[in-house]
């Protein structure tokens, strides 16, 4: 009869992720940030791969207290000897050879060995919530991907409308160019400037579609999905306003950064590790028992055996080999110790550096929109005087590409803030 074979929920998960990756592309209306960081959190192999290595994890703790049970085996032996045999090389034996046929049971236990297996244990442990705070770090860097790929589509879709705006408003003032010239009131120089513009206004649109569709697939991605998803964006509020003391930030984020907490429960982990090989100069007492039966056998034997004893084995000389572990260990321990200090430094760094940057960039949203104000004027300035004969198409044109300039960096200003925020989050360790 064929045995059935049932999938593990690991097969289950990767399976399920890489059915829904490899379907067919469909519409998911519009989806909010909120939204797309659960998707991402639903599909995303990064997190998998780590929640699989935190199982890996969870099962070595269980591999090192395995130590602490007893053992038991079955044993069946069947044994043909020549008449009169009492000797074997290879082993130093108590006893003589004799044919039979025998089966029974042996039990191990581990009585002590004075610390070792229990650091193997409490190291395996560390190391396992080591590889928990991994998980959460792949959720944050993934949160993170997301919420830069979201800002930075909603600003490519803001770029795309002051495109699309301007190269409609460059072609309304390219007929008045037109029609001011056939009327003899203007030069065909004047017209050749406003096609030029009109040209221009074409090309960002262009590259402003291609930067739309960029991002998209670069959000798409960060969700979890292999192909392009077709869905449309809602806009996000502002955050809160900034927090000044960045020193009060910098010490939050000691306390928050998942890796920061892997690496020193890994450090704390290598301590254990350390100690066990240590321990390894400690004597190892064990018991030991047997019984069983033996049906078939040579005249003379009992038809029922069993024994039992303790074991103390004290290690006296191995070459060094002991040493030379405990002192690879305690040196690792030690890298690691350093490369806790190592992430301390980065993270401060990194969280003054990300605040530097949301600051300014929460600074350029008052400049841009105050420019952006200006340059309209200007334009509806300049229109005025080129429709008055008091201005040059130079004027204008000048005019129409500070306008555009200043629209566009209006438009991405905002965007640019909330990407420089979750840098800011995710630096800190604040991204949930």
């Amino acid at each position: 009869m064929r045995r059935l074979l049932f999938p593990t929920p690991a097969a289950l998960l990767v399976a399920c992720i890489a059915a829904f990756a490899q379907s067919p592309a469909q519409s998911l209306g519009t989806v909010k940030l909120a939204e797309a960081q659960a998707i991402a959190l639903k599909n995303h192999p990064h997190i998998a791969s780590e929640a699989f290595r935190a199982e890996a994890g969870a099962a070595v703790v269980k591999e090192a207290h395995s130590a602490f049970l007893p053992t038991v085996s079955v044993n069946v032996t069947g044994v043909g000897t020549d008449p009169g045999s009492v000797l074997s090389a290879g082993n130093v034996t108590t006893s003589s050879i004799y044919s039979r046929v025998a089966s029974g049971i042996a039990v191990n236990q581990l009585l002590s060995d004075f610390g070792r297996t229990s650091n193997l244990e409490k190291s395996a442990k560390l190391r396992s919530a080591a590889a928990n705070e991994d998980v959460d770090t792949a959720r944050q860097q993934v949160i993170l991907n997301v919420r830069i790929a979201y800002y930075q589509a909603l600003a490519t879709q803001s770029v795309l409308k002051v495109a699309r705006d301007t190269l409609a408003l460059r072609r309304v003032t390219l007929r008045q160019v037109r029609a001011l010239a056939q009327s003899s009131l203007r030069s065909t120089l004047d017209v050749s400037f406003a096609e030029v513009n009109v040209s221009q206004a074409e090309l960002d649109l262009v590259n402003a579609e291609n930067d739309a569709s960029a991002s998209h697939a670069q959000l798409s991605a960060a969700m979890g999905y292999v192909g392009d998803h077709p869905f449309s964006l809602s806009d996000e509020p502002m955050p809160p306003t900034l927090d000044p003391d960045v020193d009060g930030l910098i010490a939050q984020s000691m306390h928050q950064r998942p890796d920061l907490k892997a690496l020193q429960l890994t450090y704390e982990g290598a301590e254990k590790f350390a100690r066990a090989e240590k321990d390894l100069r400690n004597p190892t007492l064990t018991a030991a028992a047997v019984g069983g039966a033996a049906p078939y056998r040579t005249d003379g034997l009992p038809e029922e055996y069993g024994a039992a004893g303790i074991n103390l084995n004290v290690p006296v000389f191995n070459g060094g080999l002991f040493k030379a572990r405990r002192q690879e260990a305690e040196a690792r321990a030690a890298a690691v110790n350093k490369d806790v200090e190592d992430l301390s430094l980065q993270i401060a760094r990194d969280v003054k550096v990300a605040w530097l940057n949301a600051n300014d960039a929460f600074k350029r949203l008052d400049v841009t929109a105050r420019m952006e104000r200006q340059a309209n004027e200007v334009l509806r300035l300049a229109q005025a005087r080129y429709e008055a004969s008091l201005g040059s198409i130079v004027e204008l044109t000048q005019a129409e590409v500070s306008q555009t300039s200043a629209d566009i960096d209006a438009a991405s200003a905002k965007y640019d803030y909330l990407g420089r925020r979750a840098a800011l989050d995710y630096a800190m360790g604040n991204l949930q």
